[in-house]
């Protein structure tokens, strides 16, 4: 079987590093982005990285022709899909366009998948498919409900992957509940590059840390948490794009369908984050607390032991990992991918 595989949106923030840990985990990387939200610079980083040119074809995978082409020219043996939009309260104002692009664009993916023949995937789904829930840490196996529509879309791809499984057990299929990814590649090349203002959190730190931002808004302190702020998993950028590494080994080797989550099973609050960024970096965070978010939820953490179990995988970098590579970023980087 080839080794070759097709990263769609792969030069967003995720399907960089990704594409950087694929690479050195042996195997030929291809990227399909239609740069709708990303940079073309990030390949010239990546060339960079990994010593090597970086295949990439511009396109959208709602073009079945074009994605049906790339997979039979380039010997696609798997699909990582990264191209989804994801930021939750612009899938609130509009919803037709998210439905349209991750739900709409996934059929249209596995449509020209399906007559390529090729049948393997790992699918980039989401924490927000657990909604509001009921206990943590929170297991696989919990009960799934939506906040939003961008949860939605998540929530019916993981329900059609689950029935084209069931229908076709030639399909091999990874599906992977991200939590909160944060920092950036240790070389300082590539990270997080939001177009606007942030939708999460550390870009956000990040920016105020370096003046670009007055002030850091933290939205409610009267959670039921430790310290009143909203409690998540943060996961090194590094560590999620590794469990895409094991997840792909696992599909590929042992033709496995799975869905874990990718977390490390620790919940900081907002401003145990924004304090370890401070002291890991020597700079000042300015924040004040406003009003709560509709929509958000008090506490949301992983556990992760099913991925080590399935996959052998596991987060191996703590909160001042995260903190320090996503200031370097930041520093080194201060528009991100445009001129500096």
């Amino acid at each position: 079987m080839s080794k070759r595989i097709l990263l769609t949106g792969g030069a967003g923030f995720i399907g960089s590093h990704t594409y950087v840990s694929l690479v050195e985990g042996g195997y030929e990387a291809v990227i399909l982005d239609d740069f709708s939200n990303s940079s073309p610079g990030v390949l010239d980083r990546l060339r960079v990285i990994t010593g090597r040119a970086v295949p990439c074809i511009r396109g959208s995978i709602q073009d079945r022709a074009l994605v049906c082409r790339v997979l039979r020219d380039e010997n696609i043996s798997a699909v990582v899909q990264f191209a989804a939009f994801k930021a939750v309260g612009e899938s609130v104002a509009q919803p037709l366009r998210y439905y349209d692009n991750n739900v709409g664009g996934m059929i249209g993916l596995l449509q020209s998948m399906n007559d390529a023949g090729c049948r393997n995937l790992i699918f980039s789904s989401s924490a927000t498919v657990y909604g509001e829930p009921e206990s943590v840490p929170i297991a696989e196996s919990a009960r799934r409900s939506i906040n939003s529509p961008y949860g939605h879309t998540k929530l019916i791809i993981e329900d059609m992957l689950g029935a084209l499984h069931q229908s076709d057990p030639r399909w091999a299929i990874g599906t992977l509940r991200y939590f909160n990814p944060v920092g950036a590649h240790p070389s300082g090349l590539i990270g997080e590059h939001p177009r606007d203002i942030p939708n999460n959190l550390m870009p956000y730190v990040t920016q105020v840390a370096l003046g670009q931002r007055e002030y850091l808004s933290i939205f409610g302190a009267d959670y039921d948490t430790p310290d009143g702020t909203g409690v998540r998993d943060y996961i090194h950028i590094q560590d999620l794009a590794n469990g895409h590494l094991f997840a792909l080994k696992a599909i590929l080797e042992k033709a496995a369908s799975f869905v874990v989550n990718l977390g490390t099973g620790v919940g900081y609050s907002v401003l145990d984050l924004v304090r370890n960024f401070e002291a890991a970096n020597d700079v000042a965070v300015p924040y004040r607390i406003v009003a709560r978010r509709p929509g958000d939820i008090a506490s949301c953490f992983a556990d992760p032991r099913l991925a080590n179990t399935l996959l052998g995988w596991q987060a191996k970098l703590g909160l001042r990992d995260m903190c320090t590579d996503a200031w370097r970023w930041q520093q080194h980087n201060p528009r991100g991918y445009d001129a500096t």
